[in-house]
């Protein structure tokens, strides 16, 4: 059920408010349940008499509640603490729980059924993928190799992130937001299903290579992930780049040092492994073999930390030459000239870490080639939450990687800062409006 079509439901709003939570609860359920030969209709019935009885107000509320676009500021990390505070459990032990049971609705039905107990009960299952580790940007590296003792120096690659696991024969493969892509992976199942164990948890990235071993462009790395024509996924076979191992032949690893697991990840994936080395006497030259390589920069780990979901602080820091950061796009203008007709001018916004609405930090067009404008103008309408005479404006739910030249103080955007010399690199369909980086992020780079 599309904005659109939801839009086209919306008749006169009731006078009185009648509808209870219980009630619109059921008959939502009823509308995802609806399958089958006339299931359209059906659906397209009981959401019109829904609306038909709900007030201007709720029939506001529900279309964004339905569309994703509510806006409420229930982010991930906010909704863990409020876990933590209604049940009366740490909130180490909710991130604990929602990264092994892979949703939060899963955590804060056990949280508020059996507390810390029921939390502590969550192990990390086969089959079932783990919220992934990430890694914070560092503004050098110096910077992120200063104050750890022994790092991990590794490729940083510029793939996609990927997550296996194996039960005997049985493989899974799933991507970054735990999306399962078994069927269009088959090499990397292929690959794990005859490595030497019975049982292993690899996280690591995976790209298409060309000819000669360098990495292809990221877009068609995840055209793979897209693809149903069987003489593309034939023609772009992927290759895996593995550096970490959470669980071994039965044994969890996941709260064992990341040394400890690098050591079961050579066992068990030998050439699989990403190039990178412990506490090498020149991290600048294995930043300068990877860039040489095509690859993006180079992650530097702590060795003595174990594998915990999202941002941890500086256990893991990525270091590219260049500036980069990911942001959403709120809208797009009309352009002029030559690009008469076309959306291109992006409105870019940061994530608000206190879960408001993201924050707009600048504008650009610079980097869009006429394929990018051409899609941009069909695939923004789709998006559209609102428009004028010159722009369009979207819900923040593209997110595009920017490469920049730095930030400055500006009055002009309501983030307090701007970006210098924005240019479009890419789309990244792989990432979610969640994983985009901060305003904290964006006016750490003053600094920088």
């Amino acid at each position: 059920m599309g904005w659109r079509t939801l839009r086209g439901l919306l008749g006169r709003p009731a006078d009185t408010a009648t509808l209870t939570v219980t009630e619109v609860d059921a008959l939502l359920g009823e509308v995802a349940a609806t399958s089958g030969s006339g299931s359209t209709s059906r659906r397209s019935e009981l959401l019109s008499g829904l609306l038909s009885r709900a007030t201007s107000r709720e029939q506001d509320f529900l279309l964004r509640l339905l569309t994703g676009e509510l806006r409420q500021g229930a982010l991930e990390g906010v909704m863990i603490e409020a876990i933590a505070s209604a049940t009366d459990v740490p909130g180490d032990l909710v991130r604990r729980a929602v990264m092994l049971s892979g949703g939060l609705a899963t955590t804060a039905a056990a949280a508020a059924a059996g507390g810390q107990q029921a939390l502590r009960a969550f192990r990390l299952e086969l089959g079932r993928p783990v919220r992934p580790m990430l890694a914070s940007p560092a503004e050098s590296l110096d910077q992120a190799v200063d104050g750890v003792g022994e790092p991990i120096v590794e490729y940083k690659l510029d793939g996609a992130r990927i997550q296996v696991h194996r039960d005997g024969d049985e493989v899974h493969v799933y991507t970054r937001t735990l999306r399962e892509i078994t069927q269009r992976a088959t090499e990397l199942a292929d690959l794990v299903r005859g490595l030497p164990c019975t049982s292993v948890v690899l996280d690591g990235e995976t790209l298409a290579l060309t000819d000669d071993g360098r990495p292809r462009p990221f877009q068609e790395t995840m055209a793979r992930f897209g693809s149903t024509r069987q003489a593309q996924v034939k023609a772009l076979l992927l290759r895996p780049y593995f550096f970490d191992c959470l669980h071994l032949d039965g044994a969890d690893l996941l709260d064992a040092p990341l040394r400890s697991r690098r050591e079961a990840l050579r066992r068990v994936a030998g050439e699989h492994v990403i190039p990178g080395e412990i506490a090498p006497a020149d991290a600048a030259a294995v930043l300068e073999s990877s860039l040489d390589a095509g690859h993006e920069g180079v992650m530097v780990k702590d060795p003595d930390t174990p594998y915990a979901a999202g941002r941890r602080g500086r256990a893991w820091l990525k270091v590219k030459p260049s500036h980069t950061l990911d942001l959403v796009v709120l809208a797009a203008e009309w352009g002029h000239g030559r690009r008469t007709g076309w959306l291109s001018n992006l409105h870019l916004g940061a994530r608000d870490p206190d879960g408001g609405e993201p924050i707009m930090v600048g504008k650009t067009f610079k980097g869009l080639t006429d394929e990018l404008l051409a899609w941009q103008t069909r695939h923004f309408p789709t998006l559209e939450r609102g428009s004028d005479d010159w722009t369009v404006h979207l819900r923040p739910e593209l997110v595009v990687e920017i490469g920049l030249d730095g930030v400055q103080t500006s009055s002009r955007y309501p983030g307090g800062i701007a970006l210098r010399f924005a240019r479009v690199l890419r789309y990244r369909p792989d990432k979610e409006p969640s994983d985009v980086d901060t305003i904290d992020d964006v006016r750490s780079m003053l600094r920088g």
